[in-house]
């Protein structure tokens, strides 16, 4: 089953990307076709503006995304070294004898093994990320031509499962395909509102601090966070982290912007941009989300949350069909 095997994993990030980005466009192709756009038409409009704000963002933003990514790499030691001396401080003022009891004198080297873990971890996660998208490029080369049909032909597919099924259940699955639509629509799109918001506020925050890569850290929390609860976490350490090599109120004041980024994003962007289509208690969102990557990594705990909300509307109009 390997050729299989390379084969999905080929095809299953460009089609994952490509129906990500079509919920995102749809809105625009449909609303370039009210003023009497052609749909082609549409579409490659809005590749040309695609591509101009990638050529945007590859000129403007790119080197310093990787200038800041290279320059962490090359200061790993020097920001271990400053770690160290924070620990020293604290240390010397009394900080951790409040935390470790007297016989505990391995306090201080168990804390600083949890940070060179933790800096090896972040070092690696951040050269596999970029790696990854170094190696991506020619598998992006199929993403455009998917997404190209998808955009142009995309209702057709929900028409063609529709009159798949037996006759007297096609009101039925027009209504499941139909539901599953909107559901993804609405979680992709504001997903990216939330995530992106998320983003702004916190990088607003690192600059006010004078947090060191303060951009970089905020374009990989801003991805990391696609992963439900699992990505804010994950991307609160190497910021902590980070802050620390300048000073423990650094790192403290870079937590609570974390903390407060993620109560107005909850609390107030989340609820309005969502509603009340997520439907799911956060204990089952963590419990899907952990056992998606002990089984398929990263990818499957990103889509894992869509996928059962899929199942879940399939499954409650079965039962209301055969069990009502």
């Amino acid at each position: 089953f390997r050729p299989i095997i390379a084969l999905i994993e080929v095809v299953a990030i460009p089609l994952l990307l490509s129906v990500f980005f079509y919920y995102l466009l749809r809105p625009l192709v449909k609303l370039m076709e009210k003023y009497k756009v052609n749909r082609v038409l549409a579409i490659l409009i809005i590749y040309v503006i695609f591509a101009l704000a990638i050529v945007w963002f590859i000129t403007s933003k790119w080197p310093v995304l990787y200038g800041q990514f290279i320059s962490f790499l090359d200061n790993v030691p020097s920001l271990l070294s400053s770690v160290g001396e924070q620990i020293n401080e604290l240390e010397k003022n009394g900080f951790l004898a409040s935390l470790f009891p007297a016989n505990e004198s391995n306090g201080l080297s168990s804390i600083t093994n949890y940070l060179n873990k933790g800096f090896s971890f972040m070092s690696n996660y951040l050269g596999g990320l970029f790696s990854f998208v170094s190696n991506f490029t020619i598998i992006l080369f199929t993403f455009p031509i998917l997404l190209f049909f998808m955009l142009k032909e995309g209702e057709k597919f929900g028409n063609l499962l529709v009159r798949a099924t037996p006759t007297r259940y096609q009101n039925d699955s027009r209504e499941i395909v139909t539901g599953i639509d909107h559901m993804l629509s609405g979680f992709i799109v504001g997903r990216v509102i939330v995530n992106l918001s998320l983003g702004v506020l916190m990088y607003i925050g690192f600059l006010i601090i004078g947090l060191p890569y303060a951009f970089l850290l905020t374009v990989v929390s801003v991805i990391a966070n696609f992963i439900p609860f699992v990505g804010a976490i994950l991307s609160a350490i190497p910021i902590v982290i980070v802050g620390l090599t300048q000073s423990p109120a650094t790192a403290i004041w870079s937590l609570v912007i974390i903390l407060v980024a993620q109560q107005v994003q909850d609390n107030l962007i989340a609820p309005y941009v969502f509603g009340k289509k997520l439907d799911i208690h956060p204990l089952t969102t963590v419990i899907l989300v952990l056992a998606a990557g002990n089984i398929g990594g990263i990818i499957a705990m990103i889509v894992i949350i869509p996928v059962y909300m899929m199942l879940k509307i399939i499954a409650v109009r079965v039962f209301s069909l055969f069990f009502k």
